[in-house]
C-alpha cells in the first residue's frame, strides 16, 4: 500500500494593484519549523554571551544595510503590499531605520541592572537589584499591512536583549519577509540569529506549537484568541496586538481645517489598513456640517491608483477578501439608515481597490461602528457633547488608540484621561507609532502587552531579582529558634516599626533589644 503523500501548501506573492502573481513559495512544514527553532536555539547560546554593546553594533550594521538598499526595499513594499511609495519610505523604511538606531543606542541603558532600594529596617543590610535576561528564542508572526515596520519593531528589541528570532511574515507579503532575511545576512548577523519561515496559517500554528520561549503576534482578534488557547497549553508567554476600532473626537473649538486633514489622512492612509486608522469619528454637532464638508472635499481630491504611480494617494487593499469585508460593512450601514456622502464602491481599476468613503447617519448598531473595517471608510457621527463623544468612543470591545482634537489643552488632557485606550493623541493621530519612545499596545480585545519603547524591550526579557546580604555572618532574627522570647522580640520590632505614637515605638524598641539578647 502506497504511503500517503503530504500536500505542500503554496504561498503566493501578488501585486494587489494588478492581481498579478509575482512569485510562489512552499509553506514551511511543521518539521521545517521545528528544525528552524532548533537552529535558533543553538545560535542563542553564543548570541547571549555577547555584550549588549556588541549586539547593538549588529543593529547598526543592519541599519546601514537597510539604508543602502532603501530604494529597493521601498519599491518591493509598494509592489507586494500596494502602498504608495511615499508611505513605503516614511511609514516603513524611515521608521525602521530610527528603530534600529534607537535600540542600538539605548539597549545597554534599558538592560542595565536596576538597584532596588529597601525601605524596611529589617532588610536594610541587604542590597537588591533587578537583572534582565533574554528568554531565548522569540517567535514573531507579523501582518501584511506594515510588513517591514512591524517585524523590525519587535526584532530590534528582541535581538539587543540577547534573543534569537524566528519570524513568520504574512503569507501575503512573503518577499518582504525574505528581504528581511537578506538584510540580516548583509549585515553579517551570525547564522541562526534571525530566521524567516515563509508559510500560511499552518506554519504559524506550528511555530506557536514549537519550542519557542515567547511569541509576539500581530493580527486579528479571532486568530489571537486561537493562538492564546494554544499558548496556554504550555504557558507560553505572548504579546498580542489584535487591532482596533480607533475613535477620533472633534470638539467644537477644534481647528476644523487641521482636524479634517488629520481625519482624512488618519482614515485613508495605507488604504485604511492600519490598526491605528481612524475608524469612528465623533464631532460636535455645532460644527459637524462644516467639518463633514471639509472632509468630503479633501477626500474627493485623493487620487486612487497603483502605489508605484507618483501621483497616487491611496493604493489597493491587500486581497479581495478585504474588499468584501468593506463592502459588507458599508452595505450593512446603508440598510440601517446611513448615507454615503462620497465613495462607497469599487472603482473601475484592476486589482483590489475600494474608493475612499465617508458615511453619515451612522449609529452603533452598524458593523462599521463596532467591527474593525480595516479599509478606507470614515463614518462620522454628530454628538451633543464631549461627554457623549467619550461614552461612544469607550463603547467598544477594542481599546488600542484614540485621538482628541481641540484648541484647549486642558480639555484635551481631560478627555485623553477618560478614553479607554492604550494611547491617546491630542491634535494628531497614528503618528505616535513612529515614536520609538512610545509604547504600542492596547486594552480589552486590542491585545496583551506592549511593543516598542523601553516597555517593549522589557517584553523581550525575563526579570530576575537578585538579593545580596551585606552581613552574611550575622544570624537573622526570623530564623529558628522560635519560642516565647522570639515572639516578644518580633512583637517589639513590629511596634518599633509601625506603632502610631513615638512613645509606643520607643517602648517597642526596648522590648526588641531585651529579647534579641535573650534569643541569641
Amino acid at each position: 500500500m502506497a504511503s500517503p503523500v503530504s500536500v505542500v501548501q503554496k504561498v503566493q506573492s501578488v501585486n494587489p494593484a494588478t492581481g498579478e502573481v509575482l512569485a510562489e513559495f512552499d509553506s514551511a512544514s511543521r518539521a521545517e519549523v521545528q528544525a528552524t527553532v532548533a537552529r535558533a536555539r543553538e545560535a542563542s547560546h553564543a548570541w547571549q554571551q555577547l555584550e549588549v554593546g556588541e549586539r547593538a553594533r549588529y543593529l547598526l550594521r543592519l541599519k546601514e544595510a537597510l539604508y543602502t538598499r532603501r530604494d529597493e526595499v521601498a519599491a518591493l513594499i509598494t509592489r507586494e503590499a500596494g502602498k504608495p511609495k511615499v508611505e513605503a519610505v516614511v511609514g516603513e523604511v524611515m521608521v525602521v531605520l530610527d528603530t534600529l538606531e534607537y535600540f542600538a543606542h539605548h539597549g545597554a541603558e534599558f538592560l542595565a541592572p536596576q538597584p532596588v532600594p529597601h525601605h524596611n529596617l529589617a532588610v536594610r543590610f541587604k542590597r537588591g537589584r533587578l537583572m534582565y535576561e533574554p528568554h531565548g528564542v522569540i517567535g514573531i508572526i507579523s501582518p501584511s499591512n506594515y510588513p517591514l515596520n512591524i517585524p523590525f519593531g519587535e526584532m530590534a528589541p528582541a535581538l539587543v536583549a540577547g534573543n534569537t528570532v524566528v519570524l513568520k511574515p504574512s503569507e501575503f507579503t512573503p518577499q518582504i519577509g525574505l528581504e528581511i532575511r537578506d538584510l540580516c545576512e548583509a549585515a553579517g548577523l551570525p547564522s541562526g540569529v534571525v530566521n524567516v519561515l515563509v508559510g500560511d496559517g499552518s506554519t504559524g500554528g506550528a511555530l506557536v506549537d514549537s519550542a519557542i520561549d515567547k511569541l509576539i503576534f500581530t493580527g486579528s482578534v479571532p486568530t489571537g484568541k486561537r493562538i492564546q488557547t494554544l499558548a496556554a497549553e504550555r504557558l507560553l508567554p505572548t504579546v498580542l496586538e489584535l487591532g482596533g476600532k480607533d475613535p477620533m473626537i472633534v470638539c467644537a473649538d477644534a481647528d476644523l481645517e487641521t482636524a479634517s486633514s488629520g481625519a482624512v489622512w488618519g482614515a485613508f492612509t495605507n488604504a485604511g489598513q492600519a490598526c491605528l486608522s481612524v475608524e469612528r469619528l465623533y464631532v460636535a454637532r455645532s460644527v459637524a456640517d462644516h467639518f463633514t464638508e471639509l472632509c468630503v472635499a479633501k477626500t474627493r481630491r485623493l487620487r486612487l491608483g497603483a502605489g508605484d504611480d507618483p501621483s497616487t494617494d491611496v493604493g489597493p487593499l491587500i486581497r479581495p477578501r478585504q474588499v468584501a469585508i468593506i463592502e459588507d460593512h458599508v452595505t450593512d450601514a446603508l440598510a440601517k439608515g446611513a448615507q454615503v456622502i462620497t465613495g462607497g464602491r469599487r472603482p473601475d481599476l484592476p486589482g483590489f481597490f475600494y474608493e475612499p468613503t465617508i458615511l453619515t447617519g451612522v449609529n452603533h448598531s452598524m458593523r462599521v461602528m463596532r467591527q474593525e473595517t480595516f479599509g478606507p471608510v470614515l463614518p462620522i457621527l454628530a454628538v451633543e457633547s464631549e461627554e457623549e463623544a467619550v461614552a461612544f468612543a469607550n463603547d467598544s470591545e477594542f481599546g488600542l488608540s484614540a485621538s482628541v482634537w481641540t484648541r484647549d489643552s486642558a480639555l484635551g488632557d481631560r478627555l485623553a484621561r477618560q478614553l479607554h485606550a492604550g494611547a491617546v493623541m491630542v491634535n494628531d493621530c497614528i503618528s505616535y507609532f513612529g515614536v520609538c519612545e512610545a509604547p504600542h499596545g492596547g486594552i480589552k480585545a486590542s491585545g496583551i502587552g506592549r511593543s516598542r519603547s523601553r516597555l517593549g524591550l522589557h517584553e523581550m526579557v525575563r526579570v530576575k531579582y537578585v538579593d545580596v546580604d551585606l552581613v552574611p555572618r550575622l544570624p537573622k532574627l526570623w530564623w529558628f529558634k522560635y519560642g516565647a522570647k522570639a515572639k516578644k522580640m518580633m512583637d517589639g520590632f513590629l511596634e518599633f516599626l509601625f506603632a502610631p505614637t513615638v512613645t509606643r515605638r520607643v517602648l517597642g524598641s526596648l522590648k526588641m533589644v531585651v529579647n534579641i539578647g535573650r534569643k541569641l
